[in-house]
């Protein structure tokens, strides 16, 4: 991924904790915002197809053109809010399903 000149965020990974790298600020900051509108707070939550799905209503054509990138940003903040115990995943669910802790 090329490296932008605005400000940077790191971001953490459920799947590989000790495991950190910074990304684009802005582009983390919209997707989260989007994400966190389309996560219900109770369960079932969503699967990936139906976040990726929502998301796209919520992001600016500036930070994701025609939906560009999209669902690779929204599976990096997905994983950084799980690490960071903000979204969950139900593994009991099949196909897997999240929503919102806080």
């Amino acid at each position: 991924m090329a490296k932008s000149a605005g400000p940077r965020i790191t971001v953490q990974n459920i799947m590989s904790p000790s495991h950190v790298v910074q990304v684009d600020a802005v582009k983390y900051g919209a997707m989260q915002l989007a994400l966190l509108k389309v996560l219900p707070r109770k369960k079932p939550g969503l699967t990936q197809a139906e976040m990726r799905e929502k998301v796209l209503a919520h992001l600016h054509d500036d930070d994701f053109p025609g939906g560009a990138k999209a669902g690779w940003w929204m599976k990096c903040v997905q994983l950084d809010l799980e690490a960071k115990r903000v979204i969950a995943r139900d593994p009991s669910a099949k196909p897997l399903r999240w929503h919102r802790l806080k």
